[in-house]
């Protein structure tokens, strides 16, 4: 409600007093407020600190996950002959790889005809097989038959039809000087994995037409053929074959990918990935001294700003903190690393944590001794490894009923109630300005009145006083 000008009647400021008055009722709300201001920084923080407690708890139960130090990496003296890919688990192992032929495609390209040549109507029927024997030999996948019909026969449009088949080759035209020739590929590579075209011409004639696309043992097409070839390699002087350029079925956990023939032996090697297992501990570390970080910044005081954080006192972040840095230092038992002092990583002064990368390199040389540290038991709760402790920990902090997660509803609560405070100051300071003003424009009325009264009597005074 807006306040009134000035009394007109009594010449009292009664804006400014009725101001000054409805500003004495709404004096509650400055402390109010600022409470609401701390209640929702510290909303903010607590919000931040559970997120930063998940992730910490993600990266406990990523070093309890049985693989995590089960890590392998393989090398090869020349990656771009020999490739060499592992799975986790995989033992080490070397070995010397030489590669004698790699594996292909069958390929045929037709004899060229003139640009857009109508090659009649028909029928074209692809097999896929094996060539090996000199002989194609039908594979076990039925043959596909493609009928071409006038006015849809060129080798443009043959194509298009023969990719959209799915026969297990795929087509496309090459034009040059001579004309425009038909090439047609094995989707697969290997000696075993070719193809045969059989073409019929509708009009009988086994010369001309589509029979210039045949494929086959003993028809004269003119068509040149590259048969499929399998990729040929020793490993370990043992000679193996494979139809594609990608050898996994002979070498458990190891994949070899052959790109060029080698004229010397190629050494690869499976071996521990300890860079691997330490980005993995550093994350975890990482993670922990940010936590730290802000736990330490907003629980203390800084002395050179004078500025307290906005947990100083709270006796959850507090207690998040101790019980955060007890956790770091518990024990794993019945193995021979117990805890992460045990393998280089320990608090320093201040509660942060570093790493012994001496210490940590030597523990890393026994993987299964590291992995039991942070995975030791999965359903004994007191001999839980540590990363399977730390999820734990953090699920009882940061989860759905966890402590973090109590305060902060705690908060929201306080913020809550404090908005109704608020609300309430503001209607008494509204009823306060409607009463104010309607006292006060009463007695600016009556001294309306009054002064009225007092000039009339002046008046009457004066004119008896000439009549006298």
């Amino acid at each position: 409600m807006g306040i009134s000008s000035t009394g007109l009647g009594s010449g009292v400021p009664i804006d400014s007093i009725v101001s000054q008055l409805v500003a004495l009722e709404r004096a509650p709300l400055a402390p109010l407020q600022t409470q609401a201001t701390k209640f929702q920084s510290k909303i903010s923080v607590f919000g931040t600190l559970t997120s930063m407690m998940n992730s910490l708890g993600e990266l406990g139960n990523k070093l309890a996950d049985p693989n995590a130090f089960k890590t392998v990496k393989g090398s090869s003296s020349l990656a771009a002959a020999v490739g060499i890919t592992v799975a986790a688990g995989t033992a080490p192992t070397a070995m010397s790889v030489e590669v004698q032929q790699l594996a292909k495609a069958q390929s045929t390209a037709t004899v060229a005809v003139p640009k857009d040549t109508a090659m009649g109507a028909g029928n074209l029927k692809i097999t896929l097989g094996d060539w090996s024997s000199g002989a194609f030999v039908a594979g076990d996948k039925a043959a596909v038959d493609i009928e071409i019909v006038e006015g849809e026969d060129t080798l443009t449009q043959i194509a298009a039809k023969i990719n959209a088949a799915d026969a297990g080759v795929t087509a496309t035209v090459l034009r040059d000087a001579s004309g425009e020739r038909l090439l047609m590929r094995s989707k697969d590579t290997g000696e075993a994995l070719g193809f045969e075209v059989q073409a019929t011409d509708a009009d009988g004639v086994a010369t001309d037409g589509l029979s210039r696309l045949a494929v086959q043992t003993g028809v004269a097409s003119g068509v040149q053929i590259t048969h499929g070839a399998n990729a040929l390699a020793t490993i370990n002087g043992i000679d193996i074959e494979s139809a594609s350029n990608t050898y996994k079925d002979g070498l458990p956990g190891i994949t070899l990918q052959f790109a060029q023939l080698t004229t010397a032996p190629v050494e690869v090697s499976v071996s521990i990935d300890k860079e691997a297992m330490t980005k993995t501990i550093q994350s975890f570390v990482d993670a922990y001294n940010s936590l730290n970080d802000m736990l330490t910044s907003t629980t203390g005081y800084n002395p050179d700003t004078k500025v307290a954080g906005s947990l100083q006192g709270d006796s959850t972040a507090v207690g998040l903190q101790g019980a955060l840095r007890g956790m770091m230092r518990s024990f794993t038992p019945g193995g021979e690393f117990t805890t992460l002092a045990s393998i280089g990583i320990d608090i320093k002064s201040g509660g942060k944590m570093g790493i012994d990368s001496t210490k940590l390199s030597a523990a890393l040389d026994k993987p299964d001794a590291v992995q039991n540290l942070f995975n030791a038991d999965h359903i004994d709760p007191t001999a839980q490894g540590f990363g399977e402790k730390l999820k734990s920990f953090a699920d009882g902090f940061a989860g759905a009923s966890g402590t973090l997660t109590s305060r902060t509803e705690s908060l929201r609560a306080a913020v809550t109630r404090n908005t109704r405070e608020q609300e309430k100051v503001n209607e008494r300071a509204n009823r306060a300005e409607t009463r104010f003003l309607k006292q006060y424009n009463a007695m600016d009325a009556m001294v309306g009145q009054l002064n009225s009264l007092n000039a009339f009597v002046t008046q009457q005074i004066a004119q008896w006083n000439k009549t006298s």
